[in-house]
Formats: C-alpha cells, structure tokens, sequence
C-alpha cells in the first residue's frame, strides 16, 4: 500500500476523532511512570544514561534525563545532503589544475568530472559517510551517546553500493536515517582535497540534488519525525536542492517556538543563492558561518565593514519571524576565537589550543563543532556549554581523518 500524505491521514484523524498514538507521544504522567527511577529525598546527580524502565508496558521509551529536561529519541532533526566523502592528500599543482582554492567548497561542474577518477587513482584516497548536515546529527549522536537515534537525518541516495554504505554508516552512528531512495541519479559523492591542514571540498551532489518534498516530507509516517524534534539544523548547501522542503520545516518550528538552526555553509552560498538564503533566514534562531562565509555574507548584505563581531551584530538584527526567540549568530575563526552574538551582546570564546603537529585534516571541523553546540542546544545548556562542546568536538575531529570520532567522548 502507498504511504499516506499529511493531508490524507488528516482527515482519517478527523474522521475518527483520535489522539495522537501512544508510540509517538506519552503524556507527562505516563513518561514520569516509564522512565523515571524512583523519587528519593537526596537525588543523584544527574547523569547522561537512558532510564529503561518497560515492565507491564507495551510500548517501550528510553529517555534521558538531564537535570529538569528530558529528551527523547527524534528530538534533534537534519536535512541535507548526503554524500560518500572521497578524501585524500593532494598537492598545490592538483588543485591549481581544476582551479580549486584551499578552505573552500565548490559543487562539481563538467570539467571536474574526471576528478574524482584522477583523486582515486593517483592518491591514497579514503572513503568517510559525509555531507555537512549528516556530520553534525552524527557528532551531536556521539557527544550524547544514549539514547540512541536522538538525531533524524532527511536526505536523498541512489540505489546503489554506495548508497548501501551511507544506510550501513548511519545505522553504527546510532543515527536515525530516513533517505529517499532513488534510481535516476547516483549517491552523491564529495572530493576532499587535502593540502597540509587545510581542505578544499568538491561535491557532485548526483542523488542528492534528487530530493523531492511530495515525494518523502509530506509523507505523514516523515512529517511525525519532524514533529517529533524540537531541535532543527540544515545546512545552506541544501538551499540548492529543496528550498520549499526547508521553508516547511522553518515554517514548523517558528510556529510552535521550536529552535531552527542554518548554516551558511560556503560563501558561494550568500553569493549565488542569495534569494534562496534570505527567503530562510527570517526563520532562523541560531545562525552558524566561519569567518570567510561570514565575510560574504556581509559583501552580499552590503554591511559595509569586515570586522567580524560587526558582522555578527548586523546578521543578528535581520528580521525575524519569531518574536519569541532572539536570534543567535555563531562565528568561527578556525584557532581564532569564535564569535557569538546575541541581542545587543558580542561574546568572544577561545579554542582548545592543538599543536600544529597533531592536526591531521580539518576536514569536518566545523561540522563538528556545529554537532557539539547541538548536542548541548538539544538539552537546553547554557550557550556558553554549547560553545564548549563545539570546540571540544572540533577538537577531537582535526586530529582524525576525515569527520570521524573515537568511540566515546571526553567532554565533561
């Protein structure tokens, strides 16, 4: 049978006069009798582990409880695209080639298609799950641990051994991946140029340019999960795919006071989706960019200055959608300090200091940081914790390749 659309399971609910089910929202009460130890005088500090409490229960939720705020799985959503990173180390001369810049991040034309081929062939190349957005859900997974499946990720594959290699990716990330699955295109790959520390990205978007709205958000069994998170984040690289799938989930969280974060992703981005960029980000409450994207954004918004704490004040002060919230720009500066505004405040926060020797690629860097800052965001964290859970994250990733992590974390 078909998947039913939003529309159509509407009106069975109507007709029927339901409740939501049990499996997607418990009351209060019925969360506090599932999952919460038993209340004592002196309690314990508060812990990150899951309370798994199902005896006499049908349905079963692990949620876990922070201080005074629970938060259960689907809590924290992405959308973006997904893409199978094909890294190596390169040299000057190759980039030159296809005129690629270090620090930067390009989608793929015509003449970079035999790229990918010569990357393969003549470098020792690496493969990595990648893709801004699902690198971020995968972080913020890791920083957090348990429970599992706290992050949902939207995106579009191929079906294809590639594709089969991102599903498998996701599922030992403990990440949970709804992808829209299709024949026409490819998995989309991404071209990790390495020079030193630095990382020029090149990405044929293929299956990811495919992602189609009516046929996987409006889909009610999708649109539940969206409903389900409190917590939004897409990257700007997806305003070239489904600009109306973005606006959607915008639309939704500025309705029901949830937080929705963007990030600017590159500065082609405000240069050459300016439209696109500016019809979001009257929806947006936690702004991400680093200093070169920051630095166009402000060229196309015609700020007048280069000063990156000017920058941040100005995009903070845009029109905003929900009154309720302030919007919060956050600015990174690679081992610069990172910048974040809020109101009619500019915060400076300095980075873990890594000796130049230890960092092996910064590739993924700042989605890395953007997983920590949401690992804390989605647990409702002072902003400074979350800044401090993105750096460490940063930190962890430079001294990898590729946007990995080790097994656990070591963030207290």
């Amino acid at each position: 049978m078909a998947s039913k659309t939003r529309k159509q399971k509407h009106l069975e609910e109507k007709e029927e006069h339901t409740s939501p089910p049990k499996k997607q929202r418990l009351s209060e009460e019925k969360r506090e009798k599932v999952v919460s130890p038993k209340k004592t005088e002196s309690p314990a500090p508060a812990t990150l582990s899951g309370f798994n409490h199902c005896e006499g229960e049908q349905e079963c939720i692990i949620v876990v409880r922070h201080e005074t705020f629970y938060f259960l799985p689907n809590s924290l959503f992405g959308m973006g695209n997904p893409l199978l990173d094909i890294s190596a180390e390169v040299d000057k001369d190759f980039l030159d080639k296809y005129g690629l810049k270090p620090n930067d991040a390009i989608l793929a034309e015509e003449k970079h298609k035999v790229l990918f081929e010569e990357l393969i062939s003549n470098f020792k190349a690496e493969y990595h799950a990648g893709g801004a957005t699902q690198n971020s859900i995968k972080v913020a997974q890791w920083m957090l641990q348990e429970p599992h499946k706290v992050g949902t990720f939207f995106g579009c594959i191929g079906k294809d051994k590639y594709g089969e290699i991102l599903k498998q990716k996701a599922k030992e990330a403990n990440i949970d991946a709804h992808y829209y699955e299709q024949d026409e295109e490819p998995t989309g790959t991404c071209a990790v140029c390495i020079t030193g520390n630095k990382r020029s990205l090149v990405a044929n978007l293929a299956a990811a340019n495919c992602y189609k709205k009516v046929k996987h958000l409006d889909l009610a069994e999708n649109w539940a999960l969206v409903e389900k998170a409190e917590v939004y984040y897409i990257a700007g690289f997806f305003l070239t795919v489904s600009l109306e799938s973005i606006l959607e989930v915008a639309k939704h969280a500025a309705a029901n006071n949830k937080v929705f974060c963007l990030n600017l992703a590159a500065p082609f981005i405000s240069q050459f989706f300016k439209d696109n960029l500016m019809q979001v980000m009257p929806y947006v409450d936690v702004l991400f960019g680093n200093e070169t994207e920051a630095a166009a954004f402000g060229k196309a918004q015609d700020f007048e200055t280069e000063d990156i704490e000017e920058l941040a004040k100005k995009t903070q002060a845009l029109d905003k959608e929900n009154k309720k919230r302030k919007r919060i720009v956050v600015f990174t500066q690679g081992k610069d300090q990172t910048i974040m505004a809020q109101g009619d405040k500019v915060e400076t926060f300095p980075v873990l200091n890594i000796k130049p020797e230890d960092i092996v690629d910064t590739n993924g860097a700042g989605d890395a940081f953007v997983g920590g800052f949401l690992s804390q965001l989605v647990q409702q964290k002072p902003l400074e914790r979350s800044v401090e859970a993105g750096h460490y994250a940063a930190s962890v990733v430079i001294q990898r390749s590729g946007c990995t992590v080790p097994e656990k974390p070591d963030f207290h």
